[in-house]
């Protein structure tokens, strides 16, 4: 009997514990909805805040908007490698005759990233990034942040021009619109320009200066930089440098309908010497060859930063170990079709890299542009202000008085 009382005793005891805690659950489960509220709609601030603002965008595609759209898209992909971009520039200024084959056999031995690889066929784009080197990092991080705006940027400016008669048809280049896919086969929506070299495997890179070239500009706080090779004469508003014999070397597309950067994997195997496959044709960052360049904010380090840093660092003692001295000074001459110039044998060692003391000053200046903390997005040195408004994507319909893509 006592037994009996005791269990009863203990059982009332349970029960009494459990009916007390159902309500401090529920108190403590209330007090924790706003603060996980609260913490969810702070990231969705951090998020935006980190957002570039249209004029900004606009600021950082321009110099390179009306280039064709697979240099286009190679140049996007490759700016996110800045470090690797100066390493390619200098290489090529002291390989200036490797061409064709013999530029895809020498690529063979260097670790950089195929879309890096491939802009040695195209060596005053890649002079072009190198000597801009701040404003190289700031479009690879608009790009890998914000990539449909990215794209829609490009196209408000390619129409921008066409209102002005500076971007159509030519011998070098052939202006079209991208037709409807079938889903929207039925909807009023623009098409976008696009850009294709009219011989395929040859390039004429545009030079233009973007403030005049787009029309009136815009953005008096976000003028663009213009950028001509050394010696270059422009004839028109929108000149060509003289055309470069890429072959398989250029393989981006860009996919304007669904804002993707993809891959022609025929073009990409081939000068790669790779097997991917079709599948595989969707533009991917690999954070491995960012060499350690920090990103832009918070964000972009937790997404990108830590995924390969093992990786990235041991790349980045094994490049020190084999630097030698040397500086860039642009390369003196343009290269040519691949049948007017002697090949020279391919290297088989990463030629004229950079040394530590470079490697370091290099890394310097690119820290310039890191994160300071947790205050947001960065500022932008020299013309490259912070502006309060952001793009929200996507193309869109008329702004500004024109129609705008």
């Amino acid at each position: 009997m006592k037994d009996l009382k005791m269990t009863q005793s203990t059982t009332k005891a349970a029960r009494w514990l459990a009916a007390s805690a159902i309500p401090l659950l529920l108190i403590w489960s209330v007090a924790l909805t706003p603060a996980r509220g609260q913490e969810a709609a702070a990231q969705t601030q951090s998020s935006t805040q980190d957002k570039l603002p249209e004029g900004q965008v606009e600021q950082l595609v321009a110099p390179i908007a009306l280039y064709p759209d697979s240099l286009l898209t190679q140049v996007l992909m490759a700016s996110t490698y800045p470090l690797e971009v100066v390493e390619a520039a200098r290489w090529s200024h002291d390989n200036p005759t490797l061409t064709g084959n013999a530029l895809s056999q020498a690529m063979q031995v260097q670790s950089w990233d195929p879309s890096v690889k491939s802009l040695t066929a195209v060596p005053q784009t890649l002079q072009m990034m190198s000597e801009k080197l701040d404003w190289t990092q700031q479009l690879g991080d608009a790009f890998l942040t914000q990539q449909p705006d990215v794209l829609a940027a490009v196209q408000r400016l390619r129409a921008e021009a066409q209102v002005a008669g500076n971007l159509q048809s030519s011998p070098q280049q052939t202006v079209t619109t991208a037709p409807v896919p079938s889903e929207l086969a039925y909807a009023d929506v623009p098409r976008p320009i696009v850009i294709e070299p009219a011989n395929p495997d040859v390039y004429y890179v545009p030079v233009y200066d973007p403030a005049v070239a787009h029309g009136a500009w815009d953005y008096p706080a976000y003028p663009p930089f213009y950028w001509s090779p050394p010696g270059f004469v422009a004839s028109n508003v929108v000149s060509f440098a003289a055309g470069v014999a890429v072959g398989a070397a250029i393989w981006g597309e860009c996919d304007w309908w669904h804002h993707n950067v993809v891959i022609n994997v025929n073009r990409y195997n081939i000068f790669n010497h790779a097997s991917i496959s079709v599948a595989n044709h969707t533009w991917v960052h690999d954070p491995a060859h960012r060499q350690g360049v920090p990103y832009r904010n918070a964000n972009m380090t937790s997404r990108f930063g830590g995924v390969n840093e093992t990786v990235a660092r041991d790349a980045l003692k094994d490049r020190i170990d084999v630097q030698h001295p040397g500086e860039f000074h642009g390369p003196e001459q343009t290269r040519g079709d691949a049948d007017t110039k002697p090949a020279r044998d391919v290297p088989h060692e990463p030629d004229r890299e950079f040394n530590p003391v470079e490697r370091e000053r290099v890394s310097q200046g690119l820290r310039e542009f890191a994160p300071r903390g947790d205050a947001g997005p960065r500022e932008m040195r020299s013309d490259f202000r912070p502006d309060s408004r952001a793009l929200e994507g996507g193309f869109h319909g008329p702004v500004r008085g024109r129609d705008r893509f």
